[in-house]
Formats: C-alpha cells, sequence, structure tokens
C-alpha cells in the first residue's frame, strides 16, 4: 500500500516530468526560426539635387553648397522568398565610404536567420570594429538592419510602426527642403506656403548668417507671412557659439518658434544644457550623432528638449529605438532628422510629442508616395516601410554588388 507520502511524490515527479517536456517541446524550433538568408544587394547611387544648397556651414566656409545625396541602398533575400530593402545615405563625402565598409561585411549576413536582428547587427559591429563602432562603420550597417526591419514587418502583414508598436496613425509634419539659406525670403515665404497648401502643419527656415540681423529679419518675415497656427522652426546648422546662441536666442523668444535647432556645436552637450536652461524656446538635436552613446550623453545632461536621432546615421532601427527608450524615459519630445519613410513609422511608435520632417527631395527614389493632411503625415497600410525602390532609384544607380548562397 502507497503512503500518502510516496504518492505525493509521485505525483510531484510526474508533474514535474510533464513541465519539463513541454517547456522542452516548446523550445524546438518552429517554422518562423528556419528561414536564412540567401542573397544581399547593395548599390550605390547618386541623387543629384535640382539646384545647389546651402545653410549656415557653407556661409562659415566649412562646407560647399550640396548639390547631390549619396544613397546606399540594401535589399535582402531569404530562402523562404521574403524580401526587405532600406537605405542609409550621406549628404556630402562619405556615400563611397559607406558602400565599400557595406561591401567588406556583406558576407556576414548570408545564412543568418532574418528575425534575429539584434544579433545581426552585433555581428556586423564587431565585424569592422577596428574602424569604430559609430560613424561610417553603424551608417553602413544601417542600410542593412533597416531592411531586416522591412522583411520582419512584411513578413507580419504590418507596416513598421504597427510592429513596433503604434501610438498614434499619422505624426505633426514640417517642410524643411524649402528654408536654406540659399532661397531668397520671396522664395522661402512662397514654399511655405506651398508646403502649407499641401498639408503640411509647420515649417522650418535656416539661420546662422554672419550678420544675425539678417536671420532676424528673415525669422520676422517669414513668421508675419505664415497664420498663427502653422509652427515655425530655426536651425543654425552648429554654427553659433555659446555667447551668440544665447544673444539671438533670447531676440528669438518673441516669435514663439517651436524649436531652436543646432545652435552649438553637436559634442556641445553642456553648451545645450546651459540654452535649454536659460531659454524659453525648446532645443533641439540630435542629428549629427552617430551612436547611441552620444545620445545618451545629451539626454542625461538634459541638454535638449527634442532629441533628433537620425536612424541611418545611429545604425539603424535596432539602435534608433534604442535611444527612443531613453528619450521616452527622460520625457523628451522627438523629431526624428530627414529620412521621412523611415522615421514616421518611429515618430508614430513614440509615446511622446512626435514630429517628422518632410523633404520633397527623396520622392522620385520610391514608387509611393506618402499621405500628408491636416498637418500631419499619415502611416501607410502597406506592410513594412511601405516603399520600394523606383525605376529613376535605380538609374542613378553607380555602383552595385550582390552576395549570397552559392
Amino acid at each position: 500500500m502507497t503512503s500518502s507520502s510516496e504518492y505525493l511524490a509521485r505525483t510531484a515527479a510526474t508533474e514535474s516530468s510533464i513541465t519539463t517536456e513541454r517547456h522542452f517541446t516548446a523550445l524546438q524550433a518552429g517554422e518562423a526560426s528556419r528561414d536564412k538568408i540567401t542573397s544581399l544587394t547593395l548599390a550605390l547611387a547618386f541623387l543629384p539635387l535640382d539646384r545647389p544648397i546651402s545653410d549656415a556651414k557653407v556661409l562659415t566656409g566649412r562646407q560647399r553648397p550640396m548639390t547631390q545625396i549619396a544613397f546606399l541602398f540594401a535589399e535582402i533575400t531569404t530562402l523562404e522568398g521574403h524580401q526587405g530593402v532600406g537605405y542609409s545615405y550621406s549628404k556630402r563625402a562619405g556615400g563611397r565610404g559607406q558602400y565599400a565598409h557595406a561591401k567588406e561585411i556583406a558576407e556576414e549576413v548570408i545564412g543568418e536567420d532574418p528575425n534575429d536582428i539584434q544579433r545581426i547587427w552585433t555581428k556586423l559591429v564587431w565585424a569592422g570594429a577596428s574602424v569604430g563602432r559609430s560613424g561610417i562603420a553603424t551608417q553602413a550597417i544601417a542600410a542593412i538592419d533597416i531592411a531586416l526591419w522591412d522583411l520582419k514587418s512584411k513578413r507580419a502583414g504590418l507596416p513598421l510602426a504597427k510592429l513596433l508598436g503604434a501610438h498614434r496613425d499619422s505624426v505633426a509634419c514640417y517642410n524643411t527642403s524649402g528654408g536654406f539659406l540659399s532661397s531668397s525670403i520671396e522664395e522661402i515665404i512662397d514654399n511655405a506656403q506651398a508646403a502649407i497648401e499641401r498639408g503640411i502643419g509647420g515649417v522650418k527656415i535656416k539661420v546662422g548668417q554672419p550678420d544675425s540681423r539678417i536671420d532676424l529679419n528673415r525669422v520676422e518675415t517669414v513668421r508675419a507671412a505664415l497664420s498663427d497656427d502653422v509652427d515655425l522652426m530655426v536651425d543654425a546648422n552648429q554654427q553659433w557659439d555659446r555667447v551668440s546662441a544665447l544673444r539671438i536666442g533670447r531676440q528669438l523668444e518673441s516669435f514663439q518658434l517651436t524649436w531652436i535647432e543646432e545652435p552649438l556645436d553637436c559634442y556641445d552637450a553642456e553648451g545645450h544644457a546651459m540654452l535649454a536652461d536659460k531659454l524659453d524656446t525648446p532645443i533641439a538635436t540630435g542629428e549629427m550623432l552617430t551612436s547611441t552613446a552620444e545620445h545618451r550623453t545629451l539626454i542625461e545632461r538634459r541638454s535638449v528638449d527634442f532629441i533628433q536621432p537620425d536612424a541611418a546615421r545611429v545604425g539603424g532601427i535596432t539602435q534608433f529605438v534604442r535611444i527612443m527608450a531613453l528619450g521616452e524615459e527622460a520625457g523628451l519630445k522627438l523629431a526624428p532628422h530627414f529620412a521621412m519613410e523611415i522615421h514616421l513609422h518611429l515618430s508614430a511608435a513614440y509615446a511622446l510629442e512626435a514630429w517628422v520632417e518632410h523633404f520633397d527631395w527623396l520622392e522620385p527614389l520610391f514608387n509611393e508616395r506618402l499621405r500628408i493632411a491636416g498637418g500631419r503625415m499619415h502611416v501607410p497600410a502597406r506592410p513594412g516601410l511601405g516603399f520600394s525602390l523606383s525605376d529613376q532609384a535605380r538609374a542613378l544607380t553607380a555602383e552595385t554588388i550582390t552576395v549570397g548562397l552559392r
């Protein structure tokens, strides 16, 4: 006869065995984990601009006018036939360098499970770690990383914003491409009014003239030409020193700007913190930073009111979502730089107030167009990022290479 204590012991052992067996079964490889990356195509393309573009960096002699944008496109295909596309870019020198680095590390992704995006990112960054884990190295990785996220959300049948967990289906948007210093004030006003008629809710203009009186006059003129419900931002492109930024920032207070962007060198976290403390106008910066660590410094020092990471510069979406988490924890607003086709999804998935930057320059590269209405850019219902490369993008390709399983 079995005692009650023996029965309980046997029962516990049986339940433990069943639990272990079920746990073991649950961890077995499933269909979703058997896919493999079979090919990666990289392409270097150059998009010419209609006219040379200048901001404050040109006026200070640090850069030449911009005449084209270099793009690194990455297209990934898997064993099960899934595909993803991503890109990074350089507005001046660096495009060929990104392409060269991407070619060197491309073989590292072949045979990998496309679902393991964070692990692939780590593998790629360490493959080229001797040249650093930021800058041109992570910008090359970004195109591949973005393609993997596009693929993953397509596989799920969801827009990327929904895969990440969207907080909204549309995001406030502002236009930048019409407000450069190379345009006359009349052209800027015409461009601003055209943007508003298109449904865009805000306008950003460039400042940073050697004579600040010219800046103040341009801001005053544009503000007077716009209705009160249109947001206005200014961007000094890192060309002021601390004294100038504080003095001019105080003079700009009366225009009720949504933010002052890049008033100081992007690495001057202390100076930006001083401005954020002393000015009523919010401070925005971060677009030129190329790592999560650099953004963490800005955030921890309370240097900004708006963080402005760029997925193509920080290493892709994998790193961008880490910056989002830091920004949300600190209670900061988000206004990513450039690349609206990517940043629309990320801004929609941000818990706090967010903006997306409208540039019409990139539209010829894609077959699809984003819907803008009521001052907002709307997340497309298409799966993934929701864009595909146009014939024009392929015609602009200068070099291309495909690596894959033989």
